[in-house]
């Protein structure tokens, strides 16, 4: 007798294509190979190139998916380590690369050009690398935990582990986050609060945290100061081995690894609001409403499924592959390897994206999370129109 559609066990249809997050490092192996090879600067710009330019023609090619996993196959889905090992898969190529760049830089004579490619490449896979560190940091797994540590390592960015958990998480979409972007703020003028403000943030929670348990800040204990070391060992080791020439290299790629993390920060709250409950007076509960949702398909197969970024600040817990769409969540108009040229050209970005903020808030522009400094102006020109 065959089964009814109800009684067939779901199958993620999608499960062949997660595959597609741990090729990014192997795009950059293969890019840099060929450059070893040709001795061709192109290669260097290849990744460079396919997430600006060809992840976006393919997702408005591909378009969206809103399907959801039904509820009964959540157990299972989260359950299948299939899924943790393609997370798990990505963080000894990337080590391998931003050793190999490294080690080119340091014994190889490169025009300007060449330097430039090579450290785009790399930086840009320890970029995304952050989105590693993102999905283990969250899981309650010990090996998960220091897995994401690690990840944070060559991208120098390790105070990220204690922030995004115990900080965004807590006070986003709300003027005291810093890594939630404001109505009216370019990413510009974004970037220098998020980074000071999340990295004073860090430091604060973990001083209080030890403190309560009667350690001082500096304890081996602090959670920055582990990922920061792992960060030091890694561009010591390496500068001892190949010489001072190729610290600036490692910084350098850092640095923009480290922009990419804040550009997608910038774009997954812009202009949202947690209200404040009138009685308590406290911010409501995370829900949907209060981050950008994408659904187009190939930046989410690339990027762990970050964009269902709605259900994930709802949801933290949820591993990438059961993260769901939910109506009732604004959303955005491309994915976010688009989202992030827009948010570099400001008044490209607020042509699409204020109008968005507006009509997601009824009109009522108040109950945004407006830029203080624009307050004034930005209230004038919307409760006009």
């Amino acid at each position: 007798m065959s089964m009814t559609a109800a009684e067939k066990p779901w199958v993620d249809g999608k499960r062949l294509w997660w595959l597609l997050g741990p090729t990014v490092p192997l795009l950059v192996v293969w890019n840099i190979w060929n450059f070893q090879q040709t001795g061709h600067a192109g290669w260097l710009w290849g990744p460079w190139l396919f997430v600006y330019g060809v992840i976006p023609a393919f997702d408005l090619l591909f378009g969206t998916d809103k399907t959801n996993p039904p509820e009964t196959a959540v157990g299972d889905l989260e359950a299948d380590n299939y899924y943790r090992a393609l997370v798990a898969a990505f963080v000894p190529i990337q080590f391998a690369v931003t050793i190999w760049g490294a080690w080119l830089i340091g014994t190889r004579d490169m025009a300007w050009w060449e330097y430039a490619g090579l450290t785009a490449g790399v930086g840009l896979l320890n970029g995304i690398a952050i989105v590693v560190a993102h999905e283990l940091g969250h899981k309650d797994v010990a090996w998960e935990r220091w897995l994401a540590k690690l990840t944070l390592g060559p991208v120098a960015y390790g105070h990220f582990y204690v922030e995004h958990n115990r900080g965004h998480h807590v006070r986003v979409a709300t003027p005291e986050d810093p890594a939630s972007s404001r109505l009216g703020e370019s990413f510009w003028a974004f970037l220098p609060r998020t980074v000071w403000g999340s990295l004073t943030s860090a430091w604060e929670l973990e001083k209080k945290r030890l403190e309560k348990g009667g350690y001082s800040v500096w304890n081996w204990r602090n959670d920055n100061l582990q990922s920061w070391a792992m960060t030091l060992v890694l561009f010591g080791a390496l500068t001892a081995w190949l010489g001072w020439i190729v610290l600036p290299f490692l910084i350098l790629q850092a640095a923009y690894g480290a922009s990419l993390l804040e550009v997608v920060n910038y774009i997954e709250h812009y202009g949202l609001l947690r209200q404040k409950d009138p009685k308590s007076g406290r911010y409501v509960r995370c829900q949907p409403e209060h981050s950008w949702n994408s659904n187009h398909v190939v930046t989410n197969l690339f990027l762990y499924q970050l964009q269902r970024h709605s259900d994930h600040h709802a949801n933290p817990m949820r591993r990438y592959q059961a993260l769901r769409h939910f109506e009732e969540s604004p959303q955005l108009p491309s994915g976010y390897a688009s989202m992030l040229v827009l948010a570099y050209i400001p008044p490209l970005w607020r042509a699409v994206m204020d109008k968005r903020v507006i009509a997601h808030y009824g009109g009522d522009v108040s109950r945004a999370n407006i830029q203080p400094s624009k307050r004034a102006k930005i209230l004038a020109k919307y409760a006009a129109a």
